[in-house]
């Protein structure tokens, strides 16, 4: 098999731009042969995806991509998606108290921020994303969202990508979710490597042997990467690619 067993791939600013453009189909198909010579040969890393999208956004990508049997880790750790048998699981910790708790989050923030252009991003199950097309809005009012969650009494916790706000449980993370996806599968920790760009990106480097990223990643992301592409989203992640199989 060589060094690794598994490369866990963040979406957004990754694999595809966070914005509505379109994705780069060619490229993305040379992922996808990756994988099937992955899985037919066990001769190089199969590629999963962990990412902060709704369940349904990730598994239609893992699709594309032609993984077939290792899970993905969906809405920033609370779903795995198993291709090998279509099975979807939740982290355990998320009740109906939980399920609650989100609801009443998505109904004040829109009750605070509605009429200045935020919109809740549909199809997630036990977190939510705040949605504004200007970046600098969203940056302008991420301490505020964060302190009404505290006065609330909400745990959850804040974090900026480029045109959302991610809200998630505390106890739950990308890290929390690859861990389910390594005990899972059974796969060492220490055979694995990642690649993501924003700040819930640092928990795939906080579990995997080896993390990468695309030249548009952030500063923090950058001082926790092994490798630092000089090529930017789907191009760097193809880059990392090389350089996992030459290393």
């Amino acid at each position: 098999m060589g060094r690794y067993d598994l490369l866990i791939c963040d979406i957004d600013g990754c694999l595809a731009p966070e914005t509505s453009e379109p994705m780069n189909i060619e490229k993305l198909s040379l992922i996808a042969d990756h994988n099937r010579r992955a899985i037919a040969r066990q001769d190089r890393p199969i590629i999963t995806l962990c990412s902060g999208r709704p369940i349904p956004f990730v598994e239609t990508l893992c699709r594309v991509l032609q993984n077939t049997t290792v899970p993905c880790v969906a809405e920033n750790g609370v779903w795995l998606y198993d291709p090998s048998n279509n099975g979807y699981a939740m982290d355990e910790s998320i009740g109906p108290d939980e399920v609650k708790i989100v609801h009443a989050a998505e109904q004040r923030m829109m009750e605070l921020y509605h009429e200045h252009g935020v919109r809740i991003q549909p199809g997630k199950s036990a977190s939510l994303s705040l949605y504004h097309p200007d970046p600098n809005y969203l940056e302008s009012i991420a301490p505020a969202v964060e302190k009404e969650f505290h006065s609330q009494g909400w745990p959850l916790r804040v974090s900026l990508t480029l045109f959302y706000i991610n809200c998630d449980f505390s106890q739950i993370s990308k890290a929390t979710g690859i861990r389910r996806l390594l005990s899972q599968t059974g796969i060492d920790p220490h055979r694995t490597a990642g690649i993501g760009d924003t700040s819930s990106d640092l928990g795939i480097a906080e579990v995997v042997e080896t993390f990468g990223c695309p030249s548009n990643a952030i500063a923090s992301v950058k001082a926790a990467a092994d490798f630092i592409s000089e090529h930017e989203q789907i191009d760097g992640v193809l880059d990392f690619i090389q350089y996992l199989e030459s290393n």
